[in-house]
C-alpha cells in the first residue's frame, strides 16, 4: 500500500478530484487515510488531506509525497465520507468542504522564497532588492516594489527559482514546570549550607522537601510570594530542574462551576423525554422536533438525555446558535457535566479553539457545546445529537460550503444510529412541515416548568401615538410601565431589531439619502465620532454639514438605532440606569459577559438591545420586555420575514416572567394589524403556522417547493446580465416543464464593493438532473471566474436572498 490519494488545497475545478501521490520509503505505514500531507504540486509545494491509501494507480510516473503536517488524522474515516457527500449536497469544493471541519489555526498558511541559483549577474534592480543574498522573502520583494515581468523573465532563464514552503499555524501552549533535581537528602543538606541572607531560597528548598512533586513555576512564585530568580539560583545549583509541559489555553476564568443536580421533571418534560431515552437505549436514529414554549425546560430535557448518552459510555453534540452561547448557557453544560464538556464559539481566540478541539480529538471530553461548525466535532461514538433553537437560520452557512448544519446533524444521526433533537419554541416552517408528515417525531411542551403562565401581551399602534402628538419612540404605555417597574425595583429588557445609531441620513429640503459609493445601500451614521459607515464594504466618511445634492443645512439622520434609544431613555427617565448590548458595546472579548453579569447583579434596571439579547437569557427579577419597531423586519424583501418577525418577538416576550414574578410585554408597531404580530402577541404558533403555510403554497415558497438561487457578480454591469441571461436560457431548457426560472432581476442590494450583482431563482419540486446541470454551467464560465474576475454563487437552500 504505497499510494496516496490526495485532494489538494486548490479551490478550482479542474483540481477538485483525488491526485495519487507516492509515499516514499521513510513515509510507510506513517501515511494514514484523514492526515495532512505536502505535496509537490506543479512548481510549488502545498497541503493536501490524503482520502485513501492503496496499491494501484492508472498513472504511471507519481510524484513523492514531500512531508507529513500530522502525526495522527486531523479528520475520521466518517468525517471524511461525509466531506465527499457534503461537497455533492452543496456543490462545494472537496478542500473547502474539509477545511470547514477543521478549526482555523490548522488551515496552512504558504510561504514564498525566491532563491537565487548562478553567481551570474542579475538585472540591475533585481541585484539591488536581493543584495549579495542567496534567498529573500518574495513578501520582500513586491513591499521593496519589484518588477514581477523581470521576475518571471529571470525564473524563466533558470537565474531564480521559487520556493513555496507551507507553514502550519497552530501553536501548542507550554507551561514551565519545575521540580527537585536530587534525593531529598542532598537537598537538607543544601539547605543547612545555605547562606542566612538566602532567606527565600531556604523557605523553596523546604516547599519541595515538604512536597517533592512537579509543580508550574506560575504557582510556586505565587504560593511563596518570591521572583524567578530565587528559582534560577537553585537550578544553576543543580538542586532543582525546569521541564516544559503542554498545557490548554482555559478561555473560562472560572475553574470549577457549582456542581448541579438533574432536577424533577414535569409531565411535559416525562413525556416528552420518554420517546428519546428509548432511542437511545435502542441506539436507533429518529429526529425529534421539540416544540416547547420559552420556560417549558427543554434544556433539561437536553441534560437528561446526554446523562443517559455518558452512561453508555457514548458522546454528545450540543448545538446552539452564537447569539445565545451565552456564559449561563457555558454555566448549564459545565455545572452538570464539569471538564467533560468543550465549547466552541467565535468568542475564543484561534488557540483557545485549537485547544478545545483538540481535547474532543483526544477523547478528552464527551460533550461538545458549540456553535454551527461544532457539528463538525471529530468524535466517533456519538449517542446524540441536540440543535437548540433550530429555527435560527445562522446554522446556514453563507459561503462555501453552503451546508446547513441540521441536515448534517441529520446525516451524522443516521451514520451514528442515534436520536437528533431539534428544539425550538418557534419551529421553522419546514421543520413542523416535516413533523405534520411524520418525517420526524413531534413532541410538545405547552406549557411553562414552574407552572406560570405565559407574559401578558399588549401591542401599542404607533399611529395612534403620532395622532396624540407623542413623538418620542417610547408609548406612553411603555414609559409608564418602566417607571412602574422601576419603582418596585423590578428588571425590563427593552429590545430593538437594528444596530449603530440610526438607519439613514436625508436631506429634508430635497430628499437626497447619504449612500455608499461602492454599494447601493444607505450608509449608517454612528453618533460616537460623527461618521457615517457602509455596513456592507467598510467604506466610511464624515457627517456632512450640507447636503451635497441642494446644498441647504436641513440634513439630518432618520430612523433608530440602539445608541438614540438610549440618549432618549435618558432624557425621558434620567435615573434609570442602562446597560446597552450591541455589536459595538460586545466587541471586546468577555464584554458580553462582563455586562451580562451586571445586569445579573442589579447593577442596571433596563437591558437595552438587539437580537443578541432576545435568546437564552434567563433572569428571575426580569417581567417587562419592552419591543420598539416590531416590524422593521416585516419590509425586507424576504418570504421568510413574517416567520422571522414572529420567532423574534415570541423568542423576546419569553424573557419576561420566567420565574416567581408575573411578566409583561409591550409591542410598539406601525403595523400591529399584521398577522405575525397579533398571533406572536397571542404566543399562538399553531395558527400561525397555518396562515403561514397558506402564504407559501399560494406563492410556491418553502416548505412547499425548493429554491436554488445563482447569484452572480462581475465589475461590468452589462456582463453580469448577459451571464445571468444566459444561466437562466441554459434552466429553461434543460430543466422539467414542471419547474420555474425567475429572473434574470437585479439583487435586492445590487451593487456591492463596486461588483454589480444579479440573480435568478429556480421554483421546483423535483430536480433529479438539477445539480448535473448546474455543475455543467459552472464548469462552462469555469476560465472566466478565474480570469475575468467572474464570480457565481449557487445555493440550493437559501436563507439569505438580499
Amino acid at each position: 500500500m504505497n499510494i496516496a490519494k490526495v485532494v489538494v488545497d486548490v479551490p478550482a475545478s479542474q483540481t477538485n478530484r483525488v491526485f495519487d501521490y507516492l509515499i516514499s520509503e521513510k513515509f510507510l505505514g506513517a501515511v494514514q487515510p484523514g492526515m495532512r500531507v505536502i505535496v509537490p504540486f506543479g512548481p510549488r509545494k502545498i497541503m493536501g488531506f490524503v482520502l485513501e491509501i492503496t496499491n494501484h494507480s492508472d498513472f504511471h510516473h507519481l510524484k513523492e509525497i514531500h512531508d507529513l503536517m500530522d502525526v495522527t488524522p486531523v479528520l475520521t474515516d466518517e468525517l471524511l465520507e461525509l466531506g465527499n457527500w457534503l461537497s455533492e449536497k452543496t456543490l462545494s469544493f472537496y478542500i473547502s468542504v474539509f477545511q470547514a471541519m477543521l478549526p482555523q489555526v490548522l488551515k496552512a498558511k504558504y510561504k514564498k522564497e525566491l532563491q537565487r541559483l548562478t553567481e551570474e549577474a542579475l538585472p540591475e534592480k533585481l541585484e539591488e532588492i536581493f543584495a549579495g543574498r542567496d534567498r529573500m522573502d518574495y513578501e520582500e520583494f513586491l513591499q521593496r516594489n519589484g518588477n514581477l515581468r523581470i521576475l518571471q523573465q529571470v525564473i524563466q532563464e533558470g537565474l531564480v527559482e521559487i520556493h513555496y514552503q507551507v507553514k502550519s499555524k497552530e501553536t501548542i501552549k507550554k507551561e514551565t514546570m519545575i521540580s527537585p533535581n536530587k534525593q531529598l537528602f542532598f537537598l537538607e543538606e543544601a539547605l543547612a549550607n545555605l547562606p542566612k541572607q538566602a532567606v527565600k531560597q531556604k523557605q523553596m528548598l523546604l516547599y519541595f522537601l515538604k512536597n517533592p512533586e512537579v509543580v508550574s513555576q506560575k504557582q510556586l512564585l505565587s504560593d511563596l510570594q518570591t521572583t524567578r530568580s530565587t528559582v534560577k539560583s537553585l537550578l544553576d545549583q543543580d538542586l532543582l530542574k525546569e521541564s516544559k509541559q503542554e498545557v490548554y489555553r482555559n478561555p473560562y476564568k472560572q475553574e470549577n462551576y457549582p456542581k448541579t443536580l438533574p432536577l424533577e421533571l414535569t409531565d411535559d418534560q416525562k413525556q416528552s423525554i420518554h420517546p428519546i431515552l428509548r432511542a437511545i437505549e435502542k441506539a436507533y436514529h429518529e429526529v425529534f422536533l421539540l416544540h416547547g414554549v420559552t420556560g417549558s425546560g427543554k434544556t433539561e430535557i437536553y441534560l437528561q438525555s446526554i446523562q443517559e448518552v455518558l452512561n453508555r459510555g457514548e458522546e454528545a453534540i450540543v448545538l446552539v446558535p452564537e447569539i445565545s452561547l451565552t456564559p449561563q448557557m457555558v454555566e448549564r453544560f459545565k455545572g452538570r457535566f464539569g471538564s467533560d464538556v468543550a465549547v466552541l464559539h467565535s468568542g475564543l481566540s484561534p488557540g483557545e479553539k485549537y485547544d478545545e478541539w483538540r481535547k474532543i480529538q483526544r477523547h478528552e471530553v464527551k460533550v461538545v457545546v458549540g456553535a454551527r461548525s461544532a457539528i463538525f466535532a471529530p468524535f466517533e461514538n456519538i449517542g446524540i445529537i441536540i440543535i437548540d433553537e433550530e429555527h435560527e437560520t445562522s446554522y446556514k452557512q453563507e459561503d462555501h460550503p453552503r451546508y446547513h448544519a441540521r441536515d448534517v446533524a441529520i446525516y451524522r444521526g443516521k451514520n451514528h444510529s442515534c436520536p437528533v433533537v431539534l428544539g425550538s419554541a418557534t419551529p421553522s416552517l419546514e421543520s413542523f412541515a416535516r413533523a405534520k408528515k411524520n418525517i420526524y417525531t413531534l413532541l410538545t411542551m405547552p406549557n411553562r416548568m414552574n407552572k406560570m403562565s405565559m407574559p401578558a401581551v399588549k401591542i401599542v399602534d404607533m399611529r395612534d401615538e403620532l395622532h396624540a402628538g407623542n413623538r418620542t419612540m417610547f408609548s406612553r404605555e411603555l414609559k409608564a410601565a418602566i417607571e412602574q417597574r422601576m419603582n418596585k425595583k423590578e428588571q425590563i429588557v427593552l429590545f430593538l431589531n437594528r444596530r449603530g445609531y440610526s438607519t439613514f441620513v436625508m436631506c429634508r429640503d430635497c430628499g437626497y439619502v447619504m449612500e455608499c459609493p461602492h454599494c447601493d445601500i444607505a450608509l449608517t451614521y454612528h453618533r460616537k465620532n460623527e461618521r457615517l459607515k457602509c455596513h456592507y464594504c467598510a467604506y466610511e466618511e464624515a457627517m456632512p454639514q450640507l447636503c451635497p445634492s441642494c446644498e441647504s443645512d436641513m440634513i439630518r439622520y432618520f430612523g433608530t438605532g440602539t445608541q438614540k434609544v438610549e440618549e432618549a431613555l435618558q432624557q425621558l427617565i434620567p435615573e434609570a440606569r442602562i446597560i446597552r448590548m450591541d455589536i459595538d458595546t460586545t466587541r471586546r472579548k468577555g464584554s458580553h459577559e462582563k455586562l451580562l453579569n451586571q445586569y445579573g447583579r442589579h447593577e442596571a434596571d433596563i437591558l437595552l438591545g438587539t437580537q443578541m439579547i432576545a435568546k437564552g437569557l434567563d433572569f428571575a427579577n426580569v417581567t417587562l420586555v419592552g419591543v420598539l419597531a416590531a416590524d422593521s423586519l416585516l419590509h425586507i424583501p424576504d418570504f421568510r420575514a413574517a416567520e422571522k418577525t414572529f420567532q423574534l418577538i415570541t423568542q423576546v416576550s419569553g424573557r419576561a416572567g420566567r420565574h416567581k414574578l408575573p411578566g409583561e410585554v409591550i409591542i410598539q408597531s406601525y403595523t400591529p394589524e399584521h398577522y405575525s404580530i397579533q398571533l406572536a402577541s397571542k404566543h399562538d404558533y399553531n395558527n400561525f403556522f397555518v396562515k403561514e403555510m397558506e402564504i407559501r403554497k399560494a406563492f410556491q415558497y418553502p416548505p412547499y417547493y425548493y429554491l436554488t438561487l445563482i447569484t452572480v457578480s462581475h465589475p461590468n454591469q452589462v456582463k453580469v446580465q448577459e451571464v445571468v441571461r444566459t444561466i437562466s436560457q441554459l434552466l429553461q431548457k434543460h430543466l422539467s416543464s414542471h419547474s420555474r426560472v425567475l429572473g434574470p432581476t437585479p439583487a435586492p442590494l445590487s451593487r456591492v464593493k463596486d461588483r454589480y450583482r444579479y440573480q435568478c431563482m429556480v421554483k421546483y419540486k423535483n430536480e433529479p438532473k438539477q445539480k448535473e446541470i448546474l455543475k455543467k454551467i459552472l464548469d462552462y464560465y469555469q476560465d472566466e471566474m478565474q480570469r475575468n474576475d467572474l464570480f457565481i454563487q449557487i445555493d440550493l437552500q437559501p436563507y439569505q436572498l438580499m
